[in-house]
């Protein structure tokens, strides 16, 4: 475990793991409590709406250990295999006894085909214990006519919010959700500046434990907890080693980050959905609410679907820069090819700035399946060293 004693000792860290390791645990006691649950499949639903409404947002995750048998009958096997074990728990009754509803975007093409998947069962076999399934039709080309077509689109899913709430909701709710998001990612932001300042304190187990904790709980209690340990964490040993800033496969568990700075680098920053992305850009209070959201999710920072490859490469870049890395591991599942687009460029630019850079293609799900991956880990942190010293 990368996790270090000091983290544990601190009481705001291990009420976040608690959450994290155990995710389903506040929205049963939230639907105990008489109150509803929305699932987010994708990274750009909107949870501002979902908290306006009185209803708790969370994150759909796979279960590594969890047998496919639904997901075969539906699935190809060349789907990427985090999202057949998250379709498996849709699909086999799980989140249908643990949400009231699931709100889909269209952050991947995947995805798309999931959402796709889910309404023909609907269709076809309404009696299967699947939640009620909203989608997000994103468009994130960044030109005019595209963003007055998305605050169509967030207004129509305001709309279906509000049918699974049974009430309207008020833009005062809307702007004091936005509030409260917006306090939750800036209490993020300066969690991370101790990972990415001169003296890091936070490695990256312990950043995706402190982030990921939020995808399951409420957002309030959540910011209350970061802030709580970014005071603690300021007294924690700064950390030494090569910094590293990871890109691709999204990870819902530390097991990548746990094998990397067992090598002896340390994860300074990342571009996924359950890391530094997660907290990129605020909700802006001072635009029309519907506009106002639009402007956070349609806006934030590049990723592979949403940009050119000339976009890409600027933006990861910057954020390497910004996090002060020293090198970048480049990490992708088998059958989740899109991230790879973008990847030859990114790398020609890293190279001319003299960045040192790994690549981990076509790896198997869970990590712990992937043979080798230690050495090679070992070997690249080797190599990093001999750069720094």
């Amino acid at each position: 475990m990368s996790i270090r004693k000091e983290a544990l000792e601190s009481e705001a860290f291990r009420a976040l793991k608690e959450v994290y390791d155990h995710r389903d645990a506040p929205a049963a006691k939230w639907r105990a409590e008489g109150k509803k649950v929305v699932g987010e499949l994708g990274c750009d639903v909107p949870a501002e709406l979902i908290i306006a409404a009185g209803m708790l947002p969370v994150r759909v995750y796979a279960d590594p250990e969890r047998p496919l048998v639904e997901t075969d009958k539906y699935l190809e096997y060349a789907f990427d295999p985090v999202v057949r074990a998250q379709f498996e728990k849709i699909v086999d009754g799980t989140y249908h006894d643990q949400i009231d509803a699931l709100a889909i975007s269209n952050s991947t093409d995947v995805i798309i085909r999931v959402f796709l998947y889910l309404r023909e069962i609907h269709r076809v076999e309404p009696e299967k214990a699947v939640p009620p399934v909203a989608f997000i039709d994103w468009l994130f080309t960044r030109h005019r006519m595209h963003q007055v077509r998305d605050e169509f689109i967030i207004e129509l899913f305001k709309k279906q919010v509000e049918e699974w709430a049974g009430r309207e909701i008020g833009d005062d709710e809307i702007r004091a959700a936005g509030k409260i998001c917006n306090e939750d990612r800036q209490a993020l932001r300066e969690m991370a500046a101790l990972r990415h300042g001169e003296e890091v304190r936070i490695n990256g187990s312990e950043a995706l434990v402190i982030i990921g904790s939020g995808l399951f709980m409420d957002r309030a209690e959540h910011a209350r907890l970061v802030r709580q340990v970014t005071e603690d964490a300021k007294s924690w040993p700064v950390l030494t080693g090569p910094r590293v800033y990871y890109t691709g496969a999204n990870q819902e568990d530390t097991a990548l980050y746990d094998k990397i700075e067992a090598a002896g680098m340390v994860v300074v920053g990342e571009d996924t959905d359950w890391g530094d992305r997660h907290y990129d850009r605020d909700y802006d209070p001072d635009y029309p609410v519907i506009r106002g959201i639009v402007d956070r999710y349609y806006l934030r920072e590049f990723s592979a679907r949403k940009a050119t490859p000339a976009q890409r490469v600027g933006a990861l870049d910057r954020e390497v820069d910004a996090a002060g890395a020293q090198g970048v591991i480049f990490y992708t599942n088998q059958y989740d090819e899109v991230a790879t687009w973008d990847m030859p460029k990114q790398r020609k630019s890293l190279e001319a700035r003299g960045i040192k850079h790994v690549t981990f293609g076509r790896m198997l799900w869970p990590v712990s399946k992937n043979e080798g991956l230690d050495e090679k880990l070992a070997a690249f942190a080797a190599e990093m060293k001999e750069g720094v010293q």
